[in-house]
């Protein structure tokens, strides 16, 4: 009995435990359940989020891309407005040739009314002759008794005597016509092209006026006993005046290119405030650089300028040095511009090929870049330069052609000439007084270059001082003195110039090392 107590008992706890932790497990799982909705309910609202900033950022990235095709659309729309202003100005010329063309059309219809009229006074003449003819067989067959035929020979030759004389004074009536409407025909087609090429001259001069903030500076540019200034120049090659000029130092020298280094390294200098003798040298070496750079960019950008392709890049770097050279104390570069234009606008009036115009119009004047300058014309040399870069033979010789020391062979020699002579020969273009000063400094300075042991050579002071810069290690204290005098002498017997001339020689010992 005990033991079936004992099992009942046991079988009725097991029963109590299973239903206890049924309900146990009833209570997880619904809590577990919950728990997952609630889970789930968060990560909905997460993905709904998500899902929200997607759209935004999708629809920020849609109304982008939007405005930027309305942008573009709006930029083609603006081309073909000037697409369309363009057409209706070439309409327009088109319509102004039409009607000087009707002009001259109705000028060859007066002409030929004239011809005409002198046509029917020429018969009216011819009705008259056979009138007199007539009356003269009349009176000779009674006068002289001749027979018809005989007087009518001797009449014959006298109207055919008086027929050739009538005929030649009209040809030469029409062929004067003729030349006064080929004279008026010509000038028409450079007065259009004048007129439609208006360039600015700037007139090159031989200071440059280099601003200060205040006369504090000025000091500074001197230097201790002038060490700076002195260092200047001689880096330079251009002289310095400071004076009681407020806020001003002048920069004085005949080349363009020493005065724009020369502006550029007091601009670095004194904006960067340390200035001694070595940043000074360290500074105009960089500017040097910086030119050298600005002069090939100054070419490319020439070219684009005037849509010139596939030049070779050494005739780019001259074009961009004419921006520093001056023709008679014209830009060299303004003035082969100009007659860039100008021959382009020609051909075009004449029906030529444009391209080959304005390429040889830019390239005339190539021959004034170099410096070694040769004793060759510079339209010789300059066409030497362009054969060299592989030009063609149109264009290299229309350069040498410009003023007659080749032969022309092709019609674009006469355009580049004239063209040349209008953008030069214009009152106030040139200034012939600056070219052969800038030319008698050069001259001077090249004369003392020649001599051994000179480094360098400065023409200063408006070419009243020549600083002669030599190697320490070439010429002796003693032999400086005897180099100045040989100088002095050279100048004196084979140039002219005004009053006299100082030649300073300048000899320094210069040790550097560099402590590693």
């Amino acid at each position: 009995m005990e033991i079936l107590y004992v099992i009942s008992g046991f079988l009725g706890g097991g029963v109590l435990s299973y239903f206890l932790w049924d309900k146990a497990m009833r209570s997880k799982k619904s809590k577990i359940i919950s728990e997952a909705e609630a889970e789930g309910e968060v990560i909905k609202k997460d993905k709904i989020l998500q899902a929200k900033e997607k759209f935004l950022q999708l629809k920020a990235e849609h109304e982008k891309y939007i405005g930027e095709k309305n942008n573009k659309i709006g930029a083609l729309e603006n081309k073909m407005k000037q697409k369309e202003s363009s057409f209706m100005q070439s309409k327009n010329e088109f319509q102004r040739t039409v009607k000087e063309f009707e002009s001259e059309k109705r000028q060859v219809e007066s002409i030929r009314e004239n011809l005409t009229a002198q046509i029917n006074l020429v018969q009216q003449k011819e009705d008259e002759l056979e009138k007199l003819h007539r009356q003269k067989v009349e009176q000779l067959e009674t006068i002289s008794g001749l027979s018809a035929e005989e007087a009518k020979a001797q009449l014959v030759e006298s109207l055919k005597n008086e027929a050739k004389t009538e005929a030649m004074s009209y040809i030469n009536e029409i062929m004067e016509e003729a030349k006064l409407t080929a004279n008026k025909e010509a000038k028409k087609v450079v007065v259009k092209s004048i007129q439609r090429v208006a360039t600015e001259t700037a007139i090159e001069n031989a200071v440059t006026i280099f601003h200060i903030e205040s006369d504090e500076i000025k000091g500074r540019i001197i230097g201790r006993e002038g060490r700076n200034i002195r260092a200047l120049e001689a880096a330079t090659g251009v002289e310095i005046i400071v004076d009681d000029t407020p806020e001003a130092i002048v920069l004085s020298g005949f080349d363009p290119v020493r005065r724009e280094i020369a502006r550029l390294a007091l601009h670095q200098l004194v904006t960067d405030g340390r200035i001694h003798p070595a940043r000074i040298e360290e500074v105009v070496g960089k500017v040097k650089k910086q030119i050298e750079e600005e002069i090939i960019e100054t070419g490319k950008r020439t070219a684009i300028d005037l849509g010139i392709h596939g030049l070779h890049p050494e005739l780019i770097r001259m074009i961009g040095k004419m921006k520093y050279r001056s023709s008679y104390g014209q830009n060299l570069l303004q003035h082969s511009r100009e007659v860039a234009n100008l021959c382009a606008i020609m051909a075009s009036e004449l029906g030529l090929n444009t391209k080959w115009a304005k390429r040889a119009g830019l390239l005339h004047d190539i021959g004034k870049v170099p410096d070694d300058e040769p004793e060759l014309p510079h339209a010789v040399l300059g066409m030497k330069l362009a054969e060299k870069f592989k030009e063609k033979p149109e264009i290299c010789n229309a350069i040498g052609a410009h003023h007659d020391e080749v032969e022309m062979q092709s019609l674009l020699a006469p355009i580049v000439q004239v063209c040349d002579a209008i953008s030069g020969a214009r009152p106030g273009a040139r200034r012939e007084v600056v070219e052969s000063y800038i030319k008698r400094l050069k001259a001077l300075e090249d004369l003392a270059l020649s001599y051994p042991g000179v480094l360098k050579t400065y023409a200063i002071q408006a070419g009243r001082e020549l600083r002669v810069i030599v190697g320490s290690d070439k010429i002796s204290d003693k032999d400086t003195e005897q180099l100045s005098y040989d100088i002095a002498k050279h100048i004196q017997d084979e140039m002219t110039y005004p009053g006299q001339i100082k030649i300073t020689v300048i000899r320094e010992l210069r040790a550097v090392n560099y402590a590693k």
